[in-house]
């Protein structure tokens, strides 16, 4: 049964553009990261139930599942527009309208790195699964992507296109990015060549990502759809509708049988991957919603928006 386990009513003093959920056990407190445009990150800790108790006990013991206000990083000087997680659940990275990329310790509080990607050149980021590189968005049309430890350039792709606003690794070989064209890019990160290209959006791609078998590609959108691409064919499967307005992110369940999708009409709404129809619409929210995010197994999903706050999820597996 889908329901809402939690809200935290006034998470930050502005819209909340972003969050990143660790990939932690379910029995222990694990940290889900967001990003603000008062210009803060806060890093949270979930406290989650323990496996090994029996149906009835989770069900009385249901609201013990809270979220605790850990750290409030600070440093940034505009709004925060994309945060994410390094694999290892060690690391948080954010990215501003400062231009700056920042990267925060979750076990002492502290910042660690600070990369000036400036004058405009940082927008989403997002992480290599090995941790290595973060990869961010240009927008002059290219993708840069930086060393973790040193904060240098290691290189820099070019889409020959428009602004990529959302990029996504694929197992560790390949990076896509989406961009205000509706165009969808895939490189090569050894080679930087680009090796495929996918077309079907006539307006900018907010969001976009793959299942984690890499057998499908999601994509979201202003023209309020989604879209599911076979992969290895670099082939549109479906065009989904249900969104009554941008769809500003996607998140594919790592069950690998759902993604969840959140848009600008207030709603977060979960698809079953097999039939690509919507099994459930969450409308709790009171204003756009930026963000969503599943964690470790699927069995929760977490959500931001501009009305400050940040929504838990139960979702069955």
């Amino acid at each position: 049964m889908y329901s809402v386990l939690f809200k935290e009513e006034q998470a930050h003093d502005d819209g909340i553009w972003s969050v990143a959920w660790v990939k932690g056990k379910v029995d222990e407190m694990n940290h889900i990261v967001t990003g603000s445009i008062d210009d803060t990150v806060k890093a949270w800790q979930w406290f989650g139930l323990l496996k090994k108790l029996n149906f009835l006990v989770c069900f009385l013991i249901r609201n013990e599942e809270r979220l605790n206000l850990r750290y409030i990083f600070e440093g940034h000087a505009l709004g925060v527009v994309s945060v994410d997680i390094n694999s290892e659940g060690t690391i948080a990275a954010s990215s501003s309208l400062d231009s700056h990329i920042r990267f925060w310790d979750l076990n002492s509080g502290t910042q660690v790195q600070s990369i000036d990607a400036g004058p405009v050149d940082a927008w989403t980021v997002c992480f290599s699964p090995d941790s290595k590189l973060i990869a961010t968005g240009s927008y002059s049309g290219k993708i840069n992507l930086y060393n973790t430890e040193t904060g240098t350039r290691e290189a820099q792709l070019d889409t020959k296109g428009k602004f990529p606003l959302t990029i996504a690794f694929v197992n560790g070989k390949s990076v896509a990015s989406g961009a205000t064209d509706g165009m969808i890019k895939i490189f090569d990160v050894e080679s930087g060549k680009l090796v495929k290209t996918l077309e079907g959006h006539a307006m900018p791609i907010r969001s976009l990502a793959f299942s984690p078998d890499c057998q499908f590609l999601v994509t979201a959108s202003d023209d309020c759809h989604l879209k599911v691409y076979d992969v290895q064919n670099a082939d549109p499967l479906r065009t989904l509708s249900g969104h009554g307005s941008w769809v500003l992110s996607v998140s594919f369940s790592p069950n690998n049988n759902n993604f969840a999708s959140s848009s600008s009409d207030k709603t977060v709404k979960i698809w079953e991957v097999r039939s690509n129809e919507c099994v459930h619409t969450f409308s709790e929210h009171t204003d756009q919603v930026w963000c969503c995010k599943y964690n470790h197994n699927g069995s929760r999903l977490v959500s931001v928006s501009d009305d400050h706050s940040i929504l838990i999820y139960e979702c069955p597996i």
